[in-house]
This record gives structure tokens, C-alpha cells and sequence, in this order.
């Protein structure tokens, strides 16, 4: 059945509908549906029009603008694939021929379409993180935590012990074409540099260093030693931050160590108290030693110089006893009568006056008053 009236030689009506304002044609029915061959001739038609040909005459030059059409509008679909946006964390590295030609910033950019032109637009400022001795992915299902990878985390000490080190490297992009022709593998180069530049550092550290308080210098320089290595491969990655998520020693020894550390702490801890003992016993015993010597010293000055007073003295003495012996001597006397009378009860009776008669006195009764009244 056909959509329109075939006996019109109007412009067909591909739904069979009269134009607005007028009836239907063919006794007032419309039509019980659409007529697929017919529309599909109708489509076929407009593109020849469209074309430049026409339904009702043969191709002939129509046909050949119709291709130069198709292939000018390929053309300039081909000339615009080259436009592309480069976000503000990205940077645009167009490669000529494969060949690295120029960076292009952040915004709209163009570069000469495929196979002539292509470009790669790498992220460079977000954090890379590797890690190293343990796997975050790997947990198995329903659980928390990470897998510990034996083959990267044991690693041994300065001083000949194993300790299971996990740790992870942050890095971005500092150089895009660098980092995109100078390594094959940049995320698995870190990697590798980085358990290389630990392991480096942790031999040459003790064991107490590295679990304690040599932390932050092991970080330090295994960062700065994987950034000498990639910076030597011109990788063009910049080592943002090295973080030693853990340090312990391996699983089956690490009750024992930790005996070993305790007796290592009881025996710091004496010594230290035998060394607080020692700082305060020993500038007592210098002390009192130094105190010893200075009356040692006094006590021999004192000695010396009494000595000489009495050598002096006696010397004097003699000098005058050879000019006035008689008067020396008594004067010699009442100095010795004096140091031996000095402090006793003395009672002197003069002889004068009494005509022979020596009168009685009751010393012991008086010298009782004396101590009643000293009470």
C-alpha cells in the first residue's frame, strides 16, 4: 500500500498526509500505514539531489562532485582529529613520526593528525606511590590489612641481623618527555631502585638504628640515594617522600629479640646507675682528699711558724739574760710560778706586823662558802 497519491505529480509526501488545511485524499480514509520500499526509494532520491544528482537523469558529473564532497568533508574530519585538551595536571608530548617534537602546556592544543602526529598526555603532578615488602591489594577477600612479600622485606643489617622492613616510595613526574623515552618501565625502575638504595642503607646501619631512633635517616637517605640513581638513568621522576611503614625483626626470632633487647636495657640501666654512682662519689672522695691536703698544709704552716716564734722568743730571752742574768731569772720565775698557779684557789698571808704569830685561817670553810655561793 502506498503512503501518498502516486497520480500526483506534486512533490511526494512521505507519510501519505495531505498538507494541513485539507482533506484527506481518497474518499476521506487515511491510509492504514506506511509503505517501506517506497520511503526507501524517497531517501535514495534526496541524496542523489543532495548529491548533485537528480532521480530523473543519470549521473554523469553530479557523481564525481558528490565524491569530491564525501572526500573534502573526510578530509576535514581528518585535519580535526588533530585538536586535542590537555588537563591542568597533564602535559602534552607530541611525538613526530614516533620522534619526540615539542610540550604543549594545559588547554586546547592541535598537532598534525595520525600517522603524521600523536600525542601523549602524562599526568605530572600526581603522587605515584610504590611500595616495597608488602602488597595493600593483595589482602585476601573479606580481609584487612596487606600481603608481606619475604623476598623484598627481609633485608640484613650492619651488624649481621635481619630485620623485615616494609616501606613505600611516593614520586611524580618531573620531566614528561624524559619519563616517557628514557625509561621502558618507570613504575617497576622506582621499585627496584628503591629496594636496591634500602637495602644499601640498612647494611650500613645497626640493627638498634634502624628499629629505634634512626628512623628518619634511614628514610633520608634512601631518598636521596634513589633520586642520585634515577637522576643518573634520566628518568625524569622526582622522589617526593620515602615512608618506613615498618621495621621489625623477622616473625620467628622476634621473641628471642626481644629478650636480647630487654637484657640490653637492664644493662644499659646498670650502667647508667653505676655511672650516676660513680659521679657522685668521686667529687666527694676529691674533696675530702683536697680538704685533707689544704689541712695538712695549715696544720704545717701553724707548726713552722710557732716554732720560729719560740725560737724567736728564745732567742730574745737569751740576749737579755746575758746582759741582766739576776733579773732574767726572777723574771723567769714569776712567769713559770704564774703558768703554774694560773686557775688555782690561791690564799696569800702576809707575814708583816704579826710579831712571829701566825694566825689561823679556816681555809676549807671558806672555800665552801665560795662554791655555795658561785651556786
Amino acid at each position: 500500500m502506498a503512503w501518498g497519491d502516486k497520480n500526483n505529480d506534486g512533490p511526494q509526501n512521505p507519510w501519505g498526509r495531505p498538507p494541513m488545511g485539507e482533506p484527506p485524499r481518497g474518499g476521506g480514509q487515511p491510509p492504514e500505514g506506511p509503505d517501506f520500499d517506497e520511503w526507501l526509494n524517497n531517501v535514495q532520491a534526496q541524496f542523489r539531489r543532495m548529491m548533485g544528482s537528480s532521480p530523473y537523469k543519470g549521473d554523469g558529473d553530479g557523481g564525481f562532485k558528490g565524491a569530491i564532497a564525501i572526500v573534502v568533508v573526510l578530509v576535514g574530519l581528518w585535519l580535526a582529529s588533530g585538536i586535542y585538551f590537555v588537563k591542568a595536571d597533564e602535559q602534552g608530548v607530541v611525538l613526530r613520526f614516533g620522534e619526540y617534537s615539542r610540550t604543549t602546556l594545559s588547554g586546547l592544543n592541535y598537532h598534525l593528525p595520525y600517522p603524521i602526529e600523536t600525542v601523549a598526555t602524562p599526568r605530572v603532578t600526581a603522587i605515584n606511590r610504590v611500595e616495597v615488602g608488602f602488597r595493600s591489594g593483595l589482602a585476601t577477600r573479606g580481609a584487612s590489612g596487606s600481603v608481606t612479600i619475604p623476598e623484598e622485606s627481609l633485608m640484613l643489617t650492619g651488624d649481621e641481623n635481619i630485620v623485615d622492613v616494609d616501606f613505600e616510595v611516593q614520586w611524580k613526574i618531573s620531566d614528561a618527555p624524559a619519563f616517557l623515552f628514557n625509561v621502558r618501565d618507570p613504575e617497576n625502575a622506582v621499585k627496584a631502585v628503591a629496594e636496591s638504595a634500602m637495602r644499601e642503607v640498612i647494611g650500613r646501619n645497626p640493627i638498634a638504628t634502624v628499629l629505634a631512633e634512626g628512623k628518619l635517616h634511614v628514610e633520608q637517605d634512601t631518598k636521596k640515594l634513589i633520586q642520585a640513581t634515577l637522576a643518573e638513568y634520566a628518568a625524569g621522576i622526582e622522589v617526593v617522600s620515602v615512608n618506613l611503614l615498618r621495621a621489625d625483626p623477622p616473625a620467628q626470632v622476634i621473641d628471642s629479640f626481644r629478650d636480647v633487647q630487654t637484657a640490653r636495657a637492664d644493662l644499659e640501666t646498670a650502667r647508667n646507675q653505676a655511672e650516676a654512682y660513680r659521679n657522685d662519689i668521686l667529687p666527694k672522695a676529691r674533696g675530702q682528699a683536697e680538704q685533707m691536703v689544704l689541712e695538712a698544709e695549715g696544720y704545717k704552716q701553724e707548726v713552722i711558724a710557732r716554732a720560729q716564734g719560740e725560737a724567736s722568743r728564745f732567742s730574745a730571752v737569751y740576749a737579755e739574760f746575758k746582759n741582766a742574768k739576776d733579773v732574767t731569772r726572777q723574771r723567769i720565775y714569776l712567769e713559770t710560778m704564774e703558768d703554774v698557779l694560773q686557775g688555782m684557789n690561791k690564799l696569800i698571808v702576809e707575814n708583816k706586823g704579826a710579831h712571829g704569830v701566825q694566825p689561823y685561817l679556816p681555809l676549807p670553810e671558806l672555800k665552801a662558802r665560795k662554791e655555795e655561793a658561785s651556786k
